[in-house]
C-alpha cells in the first residue's frame, strides 16, 4: 500500500449510527483512536476474534502462539471485558476467521462502519484485504501502535533511512508526539448479542502455563496490570532515573521496565509511556536514563516503519539487504540450542529462562541470536519463529528486525557477532544468573562458571558436576567458530 492510499485510509470520515470496533493489537481503552471513533455512533459492537491461524504451526513447525503468550492474551481480554462495561459496553468474543465473522455481524445488525487499527505485515494485511473485499468502504483504519504517528514522521515510505540514527535524529527534530486520546465514557452496546466465552489456554489446544518461581516478574496480561507496572517502575520504585545503566541486567524485576509484553498486544500505549516520562522529568528527574526510555521506543518505531518500507523482505532469509548466505537447517544443532543443551552456560541459561517463563532479557536475546546465526550458521528464521512461539512480547516487526540485525542481513551490514564468554563475564560476572537456571553448575566457582569444560576431572568431582554427563560438553569450539565467522564474505 503506497503512502497516499494509506494516509487516505487513516483520514476517512463516514457518518454512522451503528459501528463495530475490531480489537486486534490494541487491547486497551486508553489512547485508542479506533474506540474513540466507534464511540461516536449511537450503538457500538466491540469484538475480538480468536483466529485459528494464530494457533497453527509456523513454517518450521513450531506452535505459532505458544502457551505463555496465549495465557497473556486470555488475561488481557478478560481485563478488557471487565473494563468496557464501566463505559457502557462489553467485549464480544468469537472464534473463527475475522473475514468470515465480521461481515456476517455487520449484515445481521446493519452496521454502518467498522473501525480497526492498521497493521503492516503480510498475514495481517491479507486479512484486511479479505475483509475489505466483502464490506467495501465500510472499513476505516486508524494508526495506533507506535510512538510517532505514521503521518507525522518526516519521511515518505521509500525514504525511511536504512540507519537508525538518521531516522531518530530527523524524526526527533521534525516530528512531535501526539497527545493521548481520552477514554470514552458513553458507549452504547448493541443489544441482543451473545457475548461469547473467552477460551482457556487448553481450549486453544495448548497446555496450561506452569509458573516458574525463578521468573524475573510475574507477567499478567491486561491494561490494568500494564498501568500498575508503569506506576510501580516509574513512581513507586523510582527506577527510571537509572534505567540506561541497569537495562542490561539479567536478574530481578527492575533492571529494565519490562513493558514490552503489554506494548506488544497493545494493552499499553507507547504514548502513555512517553507522557509519563515527561511527567517524571518535571516532577522527579531528567537525565540520560529518562531520555533512554524514549530512545528505546523510537527503536521500536523504527523496526515498525522499516517493515512498512520493506514489506515481506523482513521475513526473507536474505533480509532487507538481499544478502545471499548459505544457511543450514541442521535440526540436531537447533534442538540443542532451543533446549538449552549447547554446553555453553550463558546460552543455555538464557534459553532455559525463555522455555520456562516466556521471557528473556535484551542482552540474552542478542547473544543467543548471534550464537545461532553466526556461530552455528543456522537459518536465523528458525530462531525467529521459535521466539515467535514462546515470547510473551512477540511482535513481528521487532522480532524479525532484531533477528535480522543480529544475523547480518538487517540494518547493520557489518559481519558482527558476540564473543559469548566475554559477554557472560561482563554481564554475569559472578555467575549468579547461570547458576540460577543451571543448578547442575551451582557449586562451580566463578573461574570456571562460564567455561566449565575447562575443569579437569578432579575439579569436576570437587565441584559436583561431570561435564558430558550432568552437563553437556560444548557443542562447538567457540574460538574456531569465531575464525569461521571472520572468514565469511
Amino acid at each position: 500500500m503506497n503512502e497516499v492510499s494509506l494516509k487516505r485510509l487513516l483520514n476517512k470520515k463516514i457518518p454512522m449510527k451503528k459501528s463495530l470496533i475490531w480489537f486486534r493489537n490494541d487491547l486497551r481503552v486508553h489512547d485508542n483512536e479506533a474506540l474513540i471513533k466507534a464511540a461516536q455512533a449511537n450503538e457500538i459492537l466491540p469484538i475480538y476474534c480468536f483466529d485459528p491461524r494464530h494457533f497453527a504451526k509456523t513454517s518450521f513447525g513450531f506452535q505459532k502462539t505458544g502457551a505463555f503468550r496465549a495465557q497473556f492474551l486470555v488475561e488481557t481480554l478478560t481485563d478488557l471485558r471487565s473494563t468496557l462495561p464501566e463505559m457502557g459496553g462489553d467485549l464480544i468474543i468469537r472464534k473463527g476467521m475475522p473475514e468470515e465473522i465480521i461481515p456476517k455481524l455487520m449484515n445481521e445488525y446493519d452496521i454502518d462502519l467498522m473501525f480497526t487499527q492498521k497493521e503492516i505485515t503480510r498475514e495481517e494485511i491479507d486479512v484486511e484485504h479479505a475483509l475489505k473485499a466483502q464490506i467495501k468502504d465500510k472499513i476505516s483504519f486508524v494508526w495506533g501502535n507506535s510512538l510517532y504517528h505514521i503521518n507525522d514522521i518526516p519521511f515518505e515510505k521509500n525514504d525511511i533511512p536504512n540507519v537508525f540514527t538518521k531516522f531518530r535524529k530527523k524524526t526527533e527534530e521534525k516530528a512531535k508526539i501526539r497527545k493521548e486520546y481520552e477514554i470514552p465514557s458513553n458507549l452504547k452496546l448493541l443489544e441482543g448479542i451473545d457475548p461469547g466465552e473467552i477460551p482457556s489456554v487448553t481450549d486453544l489446544g495448548l497446555n496450561e502455563v506452569k509458573k516458574d518461581e525463578r521468573s524475573v516478574l510475574h507477567f499478567k496480561g491486561g491494561e490494568s496490570e500494564a498501568l500498575v507496572r508503569l506506576r510501580e517502575y516509574f513512581w513507586e520504585g523510582d527506577h527510571l532515573k537509572s534505567y540506561k545503566f541497569t537495562r542490561n541486567g539479567l536478574l530481578g524485576a527492575n533492571y529494565s521496565s519490562k513493558f514490552s509484553p503489554w506494548l506488544a498486544n497493545g494493552s499499553l500505549s507507547p504514548r502513555r509511556i512517553y507522557w509519563e516520562v515527561s511527567q517524571y522529568q518535571e516532577k522527579r528527574k531528567k537525565n540520560v536514563s529518562t531520555y533512554w526510555m524514549i530512545f528505546e521506543l523510537i527503536w521500536r518505531d523504527y523496526f515498525r516503519f522499516s517493515a512498512w518500507k520493506y514489506g515481506d523482505k523482513i521475513f526473507w532469509p536474505s533480509g532487507i539487504q538481499g544478502k545471499q548466505r548459505k544457511w543450514n537447517e541442521d535440526r540436531n544443532s537447533f534442538q540443542k540450542w532451543a533446549e538449552g543443551k549447547t554446553g555453553i552456560p550463558f546460552i543455555d541459561a538464557n534459553m532455559l529462562e525463555l522455555n520456562k517463563t516466556g521471557y528473556m532479557s535484551n542482552r540474552g536475546r542478542q547473544n543467543v541470536a548471534s550464537f545461532l546465526a553466526q556461530n552455528l550458521n543456522l537459518d536465523w528464521r528458525m530462531g525467529a519463529e521459535y521466539f515467535e512461539s514462546l515470547l510473551l512480547d512477540y511482535d513481528p516487526c521487532s522480532n524479525y528486525g532484531n533477528w535480522a540485525y543480529n544475523s547480518t542481513v538487517g540494518h547493520d551490514p557489518r559481519n558482527r557477532y558476540f564473543n559469548i564468554v566475554n559477554q557472560a563475564q561482563k554481564y554475569d560476572t559472578d555467575g549468579e544468573y547461570v547458576r540460577k537456571w543451571i543448578p547442575e553448575l551451582k557449586d562451580v566457582p566463578n573461574e570456571y562458571i562460564h567455561e566449565p569444560h575447562k575443569m579437569n576431572p578432579e575439579q569436576q568431582t570437587l565441584f559436583n558436576v561431570k561435564i558430558g554427563a550432568e552437563y553437556p560438553k560444548p557443542m562447538i569450539n567457540l574460538d574456531e567458530s569465531y575464525e569461521e565467522i571472520k572468514a565469511r564474505d
